[in-house]
């Protein structure tokens, strides 16, 4: 079914779209302009792939016909019809695979039960016995040898691939399960900080067939999520004001469960929506 929209209703939202993105990314795109770097935030922009200009960017979705639209007709993904501009049918058929991935990696995600004993310990087994540091202007909290002995004491329980592929190799071992990019629909759960995180990018991977308000709703519990998963990371992150989780304590495991079980609880909403849209594209292109 589609939608009529016409520019008297559109250029508000789009134009409310890119008020939101812009008070989420203005301190990262000043930072850049001063050539400043962040280890925290710049990862949004780094790791993952869609810039800031493309963020900006606000797109109706699937089956919504801009009037008045022209700034869209050149647009890839785009296509002009004789009402206005849309999503082209076309590229829809030629994203249809990784389309009918997500929603298999999203279904799969949603059916297991959340584990929550990883204790972010991810990032430690990233620069275990490393002969050099990741983010290496900032400081380890427990210095290098301290470090090792917190992955030395502890039972790595990484789920998410994307993660482990950045393991030394000296970690790599100890993890509970070796992990590979084919395993990833059989491992991936809704406890994990990086599978809500990556919520974000299976939505800019299909845009402009996903909205934007779900794009950026998605990019916030992006935000939050790295923050959390620094926050309980080996580095010192004070001087950039984030106060650390000690997991190497009782008290800072016990924090971390607590604020990855929220993730995950907020994550879940998204998580159905985007499931929700591919379902909706899979029954247009295939139906």
């Amino acid at each position: 079914m589609t939608n009529v929209v016409d520019a008297s209703e559109w250029v508000p939202r789009r134009d409310r779209h890119r008020e939101r993105v812009s008070a989420l990314i203005g301190p990262h795109r000043e930072r850049r302009e001063r050539g400043e770097t962040h280890p925290v935030i710049d990862f949004l922009f780094t790791y993952y792939s869609y810039r800031p200009n493309q963020l900006l960017r606000w797109h109706a979705g699937w089956g919504t016909v801009l009037t008045g639209a022209e700034e869209y007709a050149e647009l890839r993904g785009y296509h002009r019809t004789g009402g206005g501009v849309t999503v082209d049918p076309e590229f829809l058929r030629r994203r249809a695979d990784t389309v009918a991935f997500t929603a298999r990696l999203m279904e799969a995600t949603a059916e297991r039960p959340a584990h929550l004993s990883c204790f972010g310990l991810h990032e430690w087994a990233m620069v275990y016995r490393a002969g050099e540091l990741r983010h290496g202007s900032v400081p380890l909290r427990l210095g290098p040898g301290g470090t090792d002995c917190v992955v030395e004491a502890a039972q790595l329980r990484c789920t998410h691939y994307d993660a482990y592929r950045f393991f030394t190799p000296a970690a790599e071992p100890r993890n509970s399960l070796p992990l590979t990019r084919a395993d990833q629909l059989g491992r991936e759960q809704p406890g994990c900080l990086h599978a809500s995180m990556d919520l974000y990018k299976y939505c800019y991977k299909l845009a402009p067939l996903i909205d934007s308000d779900l794009t950026v709703d998605c990019f916030e519990l992006a935000l939050a999520a790295r923050e959390l998963d620094m926050r309980a990371s080996p580095y010192d992150l004070t001087g950039y004001g984030y106060t650390p989780i000690p997991i190497e304590t009782p008290h800072g495991r016990a924090e971390y469960v607590r604020q990855q079980s929220a993730l995950a609880a907020r994550a879940a909403p998204l998580r159905a929506a985007v499931l929700d849209r591919c379902r909706r594209l899979l029954a247009t292109v295939r139906p």
